[in-house]
Formats: structure tokens, C-alpha cells, sequence
């Protein structure tokens, strides 16, 4: 039975430190690419980023644009271009796989200069698109569940796409985002090395997190907890949320000097490269401090959601299908009742969303490599939320083994996470499944009292 308890909580994990990608895995990364370009019959991938939209062009470019715009372009044969603006064009050589540079001031900062005499059509011209017969169009949004014709729809400016079918009038364009992020694509598996290199950003998620956890006392401010949302100057992938009482009060989203009243609703999120961890409770000790109308929290929404949670992580295994996934959780906390609505579980990596093979009749496969949120966001009129949303990591036993060998401080890592939701919160992962924070599972719902935590014992 799942009830409120006293526990320890989770050992704070120090020491952590970024693994960087090795060579051998963007090697693997450019022929998984290209093979996938082989099967879908593109000859070209124009692959178009900015800071906010990074990750497809990341992937073997190894950096986002920062505050500018950036294209790569990929030929089948393995050449490729990297078309930058003024203040990245000095990065083509530190990319991490060989690129031809072509400056294009257009992707610049705005007043900054464009003097340039050539039109954007032409610069694209110089990337060898004349006579390429199937050019895949990689924004960052795969369009999926839609009546319209997804491979017509294409999220990149208005400007570079008529440029494009002017330096490319033999080709046909099709959005090819789902190679890299949809069913199969390249980018939803993960070797050990981009294992090691996303659980360090997991890892510190869940350690800024419990502190931040700590912190919170009535009287203080959302900015004064919100400083351990953050960490070691890393950057974050999503908005940092500490939100006490009322949220989106003048549609602001950030932290501020309001201050914690006892029985305020919180709501705290931080995630990193790799993983996200999510809090949502009351400052409260204990129920009678909950407003009168909402002093039953832990028993409509608290625990039922709970146990969607541990039934997600506790149940997952490689080879269940997307829609199993689904209709087990709509199972043991309806929807219709808990006011979820979006997929309870998605796919994570430099993104905090990639993409989810878990949705109604989904026949996508749970494989081996996948990195998950189990992001299940309940929404039950009167009461605050519930979540303690983490990164969970699929792996088989080569998998398993690499990791152990490769990373054996990371191993003991998991291992210690582990032992926490078995002897503590009473929550047993099979083998393949691997927590990646500290924190996965560990739910603190009366904020103020640190000392207790929903468990399974």
C-alpha cells in the first residue's frame, strides 16, 4: 500500500562531471544518418537550427547556433556544408564532423552586416543542390496525428525555403524530420557513451532539485529557492519553474520575489541536456495545514498518481509497445477522471521533448537506448497538481555491460538509485530499466516536512 511516510531521503550525488562525446559515436552517429537517408531515398538533408531548435543540427555538428541561425546541409556521399552567419562562422572548424563553410549573413543578428552581393538562393547554390533529385527538409517538429500531408509541412523560415526551391527546382522537398525523431529515427536510441553524456545532465537535474526541495520554508522568496534550480553554469532545456500559490500571475513564467505562504500550491521544474525533474506539492507539514476543501490531496491525487508513476517505471520493458504503454496507465489512473492529456512518457535527449512513442494505438516498439520522462501531468479541478516527473533509460544486457565497463562510476550511480527504490520507496525496476537521477521516484508532496515521502511499504 502507498502511503505517506516517513523515509530518508535520497543521498545528494556529488562529483559530477560532463562526459563528452567521443568521435567513434558521431562517426556512428553521420552512417546511422546516412543509412537512414539511403532507405528513405534522399539524396540531400537540409537541416536547419537555431538556439531554441538545436538538436537535429547538433547531432553531428556537436554546437547549436547560439543566438544566431545555422544550416547543414548532407549529401548521400558523406560531404556536407555547414551554412553559418557572422558570429558562428568561426565554428565550422571546431565542428564535429568535416564541413565545407558558407557564410550567410542573412542568418545574422539583426543591423548587424549583410553586406553581401549575392541573394540567399545563391549562397545555397554553392552547397551543391542543382541537381539533387529528393532533398529532406529537418526542421525540429515532427507533424504527426494530423489530417494534413506532413511531408508538405515544413518549420523553417519562409525566407530559406523559397531560397531552396530556387537553388533546387529538379528537386522534390519533403519534410524528412522523422528520420532523425520519429519512429525509427536516429536520434530515439542511444549508445553507452550518449548514455553517460545525458546522465550527467539528468544527474544534476536531480541534485539541484532536492536542494531546491530543501530549501523551501515559508517566508522565503521563489527566486531564493530557485537559485539551486541551477547549476555549474550548464543550460538549461527548459524554463525553470519555482512557482508558490497562484501561477502565470500577469503571464509571467519565472521566479520571483514573491514569498511562500503556508498551504501554497508549489510548482518547481529544472532539467538539463539528458533529463528533467518536476515537483509539484504544497508547503504544508502535514493535511490539516491544506485549505479545508483540499485537505483529502493525498488520496485523489497524490497517491493515484503516484501510482501511475511507479506502475510506469516498474512495468516498462524493451519490446512493449507504445500502445500498451498507454492503455496501461489510462488503466490504473483514467484520464477521464485525473485530466491528464498528453502522452504519459516521452522521449528526452539535448530536448527536453523529442518525441513519444507512447499515444493511443501507437505500434511503436520500447527499444533498448531510449531515454524517457515518465511525464504524466494530472490535472483534477480544486486541487494542486501532482508530479515527480524523471529520466528512466532503457537497456538490454549488451547495453548494460558496455555501460557498466566503460562508465563503472556511473554504474555504481545507478546501482545506489536502485537500491533507494527498492529499500526505501519500495519500487522494483527490472534489470533493463535504469533510473537516472538520484531523485526518480521520490515524492515529496508535504514540501515543508523533509522527513516524508510516499512510499510502498
Amino acid at each position: 500500500m502507498i502511503t505517506l511516510q516517513s523515509i530518508p531521503k535520497p543521498n545528494l550525488e556529488e562529483n559530477l562531471s560532463p562526459v563528452m562525446l567521443t568521435d567513434e559515436t558521431i562517426i556512428e552517429r553521420k552512417q546511422r544518418l546516412l543509412k537512414k537517408m539511403e532507405e528513405a531515398h534522399y539524396d540531400t538533408l537540409f537541416i536547419y537550427a537555431d538556439l531554441e531548435h538545436g538538436g537535429n543540427f547538433e547531432y553531428l555538428m556537436g554546437f547549436v547556433p547560439r543566438f544566431e541561425e545555422a544550416i547543414l546541409i548532407l549529401h548521400s556521399d558523406g560531404s556536407a556544408y555547414a551554412v553559418l552567419g557572422n558570429e558562428n562562422l568561426n565554428k565550422a572548424n571546431k565542428a564535429r564532423i568535416e564541413v565545407t563553410a558558407v557564410h550567410m549573413p542573412h542568418l545574422s543578428l539583426p543591423n548587424q552586416p549583410m553586406s553581401t552581393g549575392e541573394t540567399v538562393a545563391e549562397i545555397l547554390a554553392k552547397c551543391e543542390l542543382a541537381n539533387k533529385e529528393n532533398i529532406g527538409i529537418i526542421g525540429w517538429k515532427n507533424f504527426t496525428h494530423t489530417t494534413d500531408d506532413v511531408r508538405t509541412l515544413f518549420d523553417i523560415p519562409h525566407f530559406l525555403l523559397e531560397a531552396l526551391k530556387q537553388a533546387s527546382k529538379k528537386s522534390h522537398l519533403t519534410n524528412a524530420t522523422s528520420i532523425m525523431i520519429g519512429a525509427g529515427g536516429v536520434r530515439t536510441t542511444n549508445n553507452a557513451n550518449e548514455f553517460a553524456h545525458y546522465e550527467f545532465g539528468s544527474a544534476l537535474a536531480g541534485k539541484c532539485m532536492l536542494e531546491a526541495m530543501d530549501e523551501i520554508a515559508v517566508g522565503k522568496t521563489e527566486m531564493n529557492i530557485a537559485e539551486s534550480l541551477s547549476a555549474q553554469g550548464q543550460p538549461h532545456n527548459v524554463v525553470t519553474i519555482m512557482a508558490s500559490g497562484k501561477r502565470f500571475e500577469k503571464a509571467n513564467l519565472y521566479p520571483t520575489a514573491k514569498k511562500v505562504v503556508l498551504g501554497d500550491p508549489i510548482s518547481m521544474t529544472t532539467g538539463f541536456k539528458g533529463g528533467l525533474e518536476s515537483r509539484v506539492g504544497y508547503a504544508v507539514n502535514q493535511a490539516k495545514e491544506l485549505p479545508e476543501m483540499q485537505q483529502d490531496y493525498l488520496e485523489k491525487v497524490a497517491i493515484p498518481y503516484f501510482t501511475a508513476f511507479k506502475t510506469w517505471i516498474e512495468q516498462a520493458k524493451i519490446g512493449m509497445s507504445g500502445k500498451d504503454m498507454y492503455d496501461l496507465i489510462n488503466t490504473v489512473f483514467p484520464k477521464n477522471t485525473y485530466g491528464w492529456s498528453l502522452n504519459p512518457g516521452h522521449l528526452c535527449g539535448d530536448e527536453e521533448w523529442l518525441g513519444s512513442p507512447i499515444y493511443p494505438e501507437s505500434e511503436e516498439i520500447l527499444q533498448s537506448g531510449m531515454l524517457f520522462q515518465v511525464d504524466i501531468i494530472p490535472s483534477v479541478n480544486g486541487y494542486a497538481g501532482a508530479s515527480c516527473e524523471s529520466g528512466v533509460f532503457l537497456a538490454d544486457p549488451q547495453l548494460r555491460n558496455e555501460i557498466q565497463h566503460t562508465y563503472p562510476t556511473i554504474w555504481q550511480r545507478i546501482l545506489q538509485r536502485k537500491s533507494y527504490l527498492r529499500d526505501t520507496l519500495g519500487i522494483e525496476l527490472s534489470e533493463e530499466v535504469l533510473p537516472m537521477s538520484a531523485i526518480t521516484g521520490y515524492f515529496r508532496p508535504f514540501l515543508l516536512n523533509k522527513n516524508t515521502g510516499l512510499a510502498n511499504k
